[in-house]
């Protein structure tokens, strides 16, 4: 991939871009062009998510542990999907919940597939499924 900068143009109404330099100093960009370059890549990682495509994925379940037989179903359907699963870590955050984060690697229709299916698993309080490309060719 070449490294070679070019510029370019861009014209915005003036309403769109104070909307954009806000954003741009709420999130802490040391400039346009390196908001823009990071609205391309995450516009690229979408495309690329939304084909089947190798993906990343961080899928995060809040649930109540005393629910029963809940540890368990959600054990087992991690063991049923073993070759997508990185790692997964189990944190007790209080009496009653518990968090697990999985870290997933695999195509993005089964790791979705597979995120959706712990997410309505039924005691699940909360979940949410993030997912990135590799990055290849991401500059």
């Amino acid at each position: 991939m070449s490294t070679q900068l070019i510029r370019f143009g861009v014209s915005l109404p003036e309403d769109l871009i104070k909307k954009f330099d806000d954003l741009i100093k709420r999130k802490e960009y040391p400039n346009r062009s390196e908001a823009i370059r990071d609205l391309i890549r995450k516009t690229l990682i979408e495309e690329e998510i939304a084909g089947d495509q190798i993906v990343i994925g961080v899928l995060h379940l809040l649930f109540d542990h005393h629910k029963r037989d809940l540890s368990e179903k959600l054990t087992d359907i991690q063991h049923d999907h073993h070759d997508v699963i990185i790692s997964s870590t189990h944190v007790h955050l209080d009496h009653d919940n518990c968090l697990e984060v999985i870290m997933l690697k695999g195509k993005a229709s089964i790791i979705r597939g597979l995120s959706d299916r712990m997410i309505a698993t039924k005691g699940v309080k909360h979940g949410q499924l993030y997912m990135t490309s590799q990055g290849s060719g991401l500059d």
